[in-house]
């Protein structure tokens, strides 16, 4: 399970950064709704995306 939450924390930080950058350009929200909504997506995503492909390391 440890194995399992890390990417998905590594893809959220990820996404967290990029939407900083996006952010900047369309200042339509603020940058701790812009930081929150990517790391709740990048993670999210990430933990489906290895749940659908299978590979969980269990």
């Amino acid at each position: 399970m440890n194995l399992l939450i890390l990417p998905a924390i590594m893809t959220g930080v990820f996404c967290a950064v990029f939407a900083m950058l996006v952010g900047f350009i369309t200042e339509a929200l603020t940058m701790s709704m812009v930081l929150g909504v990517s790391f709740v997506s990048g993670f999210l995503g990430n933990l489906f995306a290895q749940w659908v492909t299978g590979k969980s390391n269990e």
